[in-house]
C-alpha cells in the first residue's frame, strides 16, 4: 500500500514538473508584451505578402477561370516576394502565439497545452500552405502561357495533390488554436476581461465577408487573401491595447 502511494506521488510530481515547462510562477508581462509586438510586426509582413499576391481584379468575362483569373498575369517577382514574406513572417507569427499561451497557462494548464499543440501545428504547416499557394499561382500562369484551355484543370489537379493536403492539416491545428483561445478567454482563464475574446484570429474572417459584399475590386480581393493576417493584427493590437487593464485586474 505504501509503495503504491509512493509511486503515485512520484508520478504526480513528474506531471507537475512537466506542466511548468516554459512557464514562470509569475506572469512576465514585459516578455509577453515583446512577443505581442513582434507578432504584430510579423502579421504585417504576412499581410503585405498576401496583398502582393491578391492585389488584382478578376476578369468576369472569363467563364472557365472565374475568380482564379485575377492571378493571371502576375509577375514572377510578385509571386516570389509574396512567398518570401510569408515564409519569414508566418513562423515568426506562430512563435509569438506563445505570449498568449503564457496568458492561458497562468490559470489553466490543460487549455494551455491544447493551445500549444495548435501552435506547433501552425509552425509546421502555416508557411508551407502560403508557399504552396504561391506555387499554385505560378503554376497557373505557366500553364496559361503554354495551354490556356487546360490551365484551370491542371492547376486544380496540382493544388489537389500539393496544396489541399497541407491546407487541411493546417486548418485542423488553426481551428484547435482559435477555439482553445476563445474558450480560455470566455471562461476567464486569462488576466484579460472575458469580452476580450473578440481579439482572436478567427474574427479575421469578417474581411472575407466584407470583401464579398463590396465586390470584385483589387483592394477587397487583396484583403480577402490576407484574412488570417488581418485576424492576427486585430488580435495582437487588441491584446496590446488592453494589457495595462489586464495587469491591474
Amino acid at each position: 500500500m505504501m509503495t503504491s502511494i509512493r509511486y503515485k506521488n512520484r508520478d504526480e510530481t513528474k506531471m507537475n514538473h512537466y506542466n511548468t515547462i516554459g512557464i514562470d510562477s509569475q506572469l512576465d508581462w514585459l516578455r509577453i508584451r515583446k512577443l505581442l509586438c513582434i507578432g504584430l510586426f510579423a502579421a504585417c509582413l504576412v499581410l503585405a505578402g498576401d496583398m502582393i499576391l491578391g492585389w488584382s481584379v478578376a476578369d468576369e468575362n472569363v467563364v472557365v477561370l472565374g475568380t482564379f483569373s485575377k492571378y493571371i498575369g502576375l509577375s514572377e517577382q510578385r509571386i516570389f516576394w509574396s512567398a518570401l514574406l510569408g515564409l519569414v513572417g508566418i513562423p515568426l507569427e506562430g512563435l509569438c502565439y506563445f505570449g498568449i499561451y503564457r496568458l492561458i497557462a497562468c490559470n489553466s494548464m490543460k487549455l494551455a497545452h491544447i493551445y500549444r499543440s495548435g501552435i506547433f501545428g501552425v509552425l509546421m504547416f502555416g508557411a508551407l500552405v502560403h508557399v504552396m499557394c504561391c506555387a499554385s499561382v505560378y503554376y497557373l500562369n505557366q500553364m496559361y502561357q503554354l495551354q490556356s484551355d487546360a490551365a484551370f484543370a491542371e492547376t486544380i489537379r496540382f493544388a489537389k495533390y500539393f496544396l489541399l493536403p497541407v491546407t487541411g492539416l493546417f486548418l485542423i491545428f488553426f481551428l484547435l488554436l482559435t477555439v482553445t483561445q476563445i474558450s480560455a478567454f470566455l471562461k476567464g482563464y486569462t488576466p484579460y476581461p472575458k469580452w476580450c475574446t473578440v481579439f482572436s484570429p478567427f474574427f479575421g474572417v469578417t474581411a472575407i465577408l466584407i470583401a464579398r459584399v463590396v465586390g470584385n475590386h483589387a483592394i477587397t480581393n487583396a484583403l480577402s487573401t490576407g484574412w488570417i493576417s488581418i485576424g492576427n493584427i486585430w488580435m495582437f493590437v487588441g491584446l496590446l491595447v488592453m494589457m495595462n487593464k489586464a495587469k491591474n485586474q
